[in-house]
């Protein structure tokens, strides 16, 4: 649950082993401090969808470090970054391009809107429990979900078709 989830956020097999780990980290470290308000698997989407936010945030930071440090030190003028890379083990090889269109469409959503796509649409939780994890109403989970598709569609048909 804990690294699907979060392979859904970063497309990357090794990057999402790497939050999955912070994520089983942090349940071990705050395990004392869960009331049980909810119910564990709810606190455990919360830290997973915490932890795979802080871990885009951290590498647009260094990616951008690397860009402006590029820009100052390459000799020849030219401005060196990757394409960001799409490595999701559940994508047969026919269906990547498609596939990584619209997760690339997906991570330009709003964080909220992001988090509610996902849990909807790929995590397949009722608008209850995406409400639930992420703590607000389920009026405010239904206007995100549809703010969310309809600027994934707007996104998606910039992307020219093949």
């Amino acid at each position: 649950m804990v690294f699907n989830l979060a392979l859904h956020y970063v497309q990357n097999h090794e990057d999402a082993q790497e939050i999955t780990q912070d994520v089983f980290v942090a349940i071990h470290q705050s395990l004392g401090e869960f009331k049980g308000n909810s119910k564990i698997s709810t606190w455990i989407y919360r830290i997973t969808i915490h932890k795979s936010l802080d871990f885009i945030k951290s590498k647009q930071s260094k990616k951008r470090f690397v860009f402006l440090t590029s820009i100052f030190k390459n000799d020849s003028n030219e401005i060196l970054h990757d394409k960001p890379s799409f490595n999701h083990p559940g994508v047969i090889m026919e269906q990547k391009e498609a596939i990584e269109k619209i997760f690339l469409a997906i991570n330009q959503l709003p964080e909220n809107q992001k988090t509610a796509i996902i849990l909807s649409k790929i995590e397949n939780k009722s608008q209850n429990e995406i409400a639930e994890i992420m703590n607000l109403s389920t009026k405010a989970i239904e206007s995100l979900i549809s703010r969310g598709k309809e600027n994934l569609s707007k996104k998606l048909l910039r992307y020219p078709k093949d």
